[in-house]
């Protein structure tokens, strides 16, 4: 027996169609450097602005099917603007990652054959080197101020945003689209191996959408404005794009000012009452209000994701009357996977163990966890394993390029089709996830496992630390011991030994780092997490300055 129901695809399209209709009056804030003139932007006009770039992608670039448009793009409206543009016309949007080495740029542009590249004028200087290497690139769109010369005789046709769009309908006769079609391209970062590509579904794009905005998720709405500071380029901004033009929430988006001092102004100039980044952005906003004070009263509420938060970070600003809320995810789940509210009805006490966890499983994320033989573990708050998912927004293979079959490699899909995630952690009866450390990053000790994780957290609470990250390094006698590299705090002075004698009080003695290392940063990964290979070549070759106690 089938359903009565209408059959009316889930689509991209239609998220842009009821955002401008229905939340026109909603905005677009982007941050221009300038506190008296940042640009405003309705949805409504937005909107309609995507619609030219449509009309403009296809009359002038020659896009008339499921050809890649890629963006090399900082968080503004105009990217919001090709978020929508391009998928509901039947393309694909490839966000390009910024912060990646230039020969991986090559590589993944080549992989997807992107036939145009819209650039923000400000990355011209990154990206016209490499045009003499991106054979299928035609056109080149610009938007903002930026350099053109640098694209003289290195570039195919050059063409300007604004004039590109000026004088286009603003109307368009959509096509009407499988679910199923690819909506958006998205690689990993490469640290293992060539970069990954993850295709999003206009379904997938959808269905995440809508788990963004219930209570359990983001719980956000159009009486709310959101920070959107986790970068567009990385797994579609973590879906608030669409989210937002699904509930109307507004948007304030920081473009190339992501330094702390002009995310504090922005802050308490426009009063975002949510925002969404990785742990570094808030440990340098927290230093930057620390010396300079601001007035973030308005921001009630930050998603945190991308690494684990130190749970002195989410004290520190408990105390400044903003709560972080943990999330996991990855590419490969769109990237929402959990979210860490609390039951209710439990005090400020009680609910720390929740708060400090990555949270619970929303309804279409169904988890597993494997252990170290494949079998499948309990959910019981202590048995460990590898944290497995599978549902509607998860990738169940990656790109094979644009003349290659999608693939499944064994160490990231299991045979029945499940995502294996690469994360080690527990899951306690009620569905609330807690992650350990990464597979790779766990520190195998004499046959027993130390998480790098509980230790960074543990040196992270001295109020001299400011960053801290432990991986594994060789031992003679134990196989591998942990390696801890700390950032102190401007202006603080502490000694090895004095870390050492202090993370004893939290962790048990035979897990104690006889290696540490007083680092002026952590290496970073192009998404802002630590970039732990890094670390253990450093140690490798000598280069780190190391106290064995």
């Amino acid at each position: 027996m089938l359903s009565t129901m209408q059959d009316v695809p889930l689509t991209v399209t239609r998220i842009l169609v009821h955002g401008t209709l229905v939340h026109g009056t909603s905005q677009i804030t982007t941050w221009t450097g300038d506190a008296q003139q940042p640009q405003r932007r309705s949805f409504a006009e937005t909107g309609a602005r995507a619609v030219q770039l449509a009309n403009a992608l296809r009359d002038e670039i020659g896009i008339d099917g499921d050809q890649r448009v890629a963006t090399l793009m900082w968080n503004n409206a105009e990217h919001v603007e090709a978020y929508f543009a391009v998928p509901s016309m039947g393309a694909v949007l490839h966000t390009l990652n910024l912060r990646l080495p230039a020969e991986q740029l090559v590589w993944i542009v080549n992989h997807a054959a992107d036939r145009a590249i819209i650039v923000n004028g400000s990355l011209l200087p990154l990206l016209a080197p490499l045009l003499p290497d991106l054979p299928t690139v035609e056109h080149v769109v610009v938007s903002g101020p930026g350099d053109r010369s640098l694209l003289d005789g290195c570039a195919p046709r050059v063409h300007e945003y604004e004039d590109l769009i000026a004088g286009r309908p603003t109307t368009y006769d959509w096509p009407e689209i499988d679910e199923r079609q690819a909506a958006a391209l998205c690689y990993t970062s490469g640290t293992t191996g060539e970069p990954k590509g993850v295709v999003y579904s206009h379904r997938s794009i959808y269905l995440h959408s809508m788990q963004v905005n219930t209570a359990q998720s983001m719980g956000l709405t159009d009486t709310d404005t959101s920070l959107v500071v986790v970068p567009q380029f990385h797994v579609n901004a973590w879906g608030l794009p669409h989210a937002t033009f699904m509930s109307g929430i507004n948007m304030l988006m920081p473009d190339r000012f992501l330094q702390p001092a002009p995310l504090a102004e922005m802050i308490e100039q426009e009063k975002p009452s949510h925002a969404a980044a990785v742990p570094t952005i808030w440990q340098g906003l927290l230093a930057e209000v620390t010396a300079h004070p601001r007035d973030l009263s308005s921001m009630k509420r930050v998603t945190i994701g991308g690494a684990a938060c130190p749970p002195a970070l989410m004290e520190a600003y408990d105390k400044l009357g903003v709560r972080l809320c943990h999330a996991w995810g990855m590419t490969e789940t769109s990237p929402l996977g959990t979210n860490s509210n609390p039951p209710a009805g439990l005090s400020a006490e009680e609910e720390w163990p929740y708060r400090v966890s990555q949270g619970r499983f929303p309804v279409g994320v169904e988890a597993r966890l494997a252990g170290p033989g494949g079998e499948i573990v309990p959910w019981d708050g202590e048995s460990a394993g590898e944290l497995e998912v599978r549902g509607p927004w998860i990738a169940g293979a990656y790109f094979g390029g644009a003349n290659g079959e999608d693939f499944r490699p064994s160490d990231k899909f299991s045979d029945d089709g499940w995502l294996k995630t690469g994360d080690v952690g527990i899951i306690s009866r009620d569905g609330y996830l807690t992650l350990t450390d990464r597979a790779k990053d766990v520190i195998k000790s004499g046959g027993e496992w130390i998480s790098s994780v509980d230790l960074e957290n543990a040196i992270m609470a001295h109020p001299a630390v400011a960053e801290a990250a432990v991986v594994a390094v060789p031992d003679r006698k134990w196989g591998e011991r942990p390696l801890a590299t700390v950032v102190l705090k401007e202006g603080q002075s502490v000694g090895c030994d004095e870390l050492k004698d202090f993370l004893a009080r939290s962790v048990a003695k035979w897990q104690l780092p006889e290696r540490w290392a007083i680092v002026p940063s952590v290496p970073k990964t192009s998404v802002g997490k630590f970039d732990k290979k890094v670390i253990r070549k450093q140690y490798a070759d000598g280069q780190l300055d190391t106290t064995t106690l």
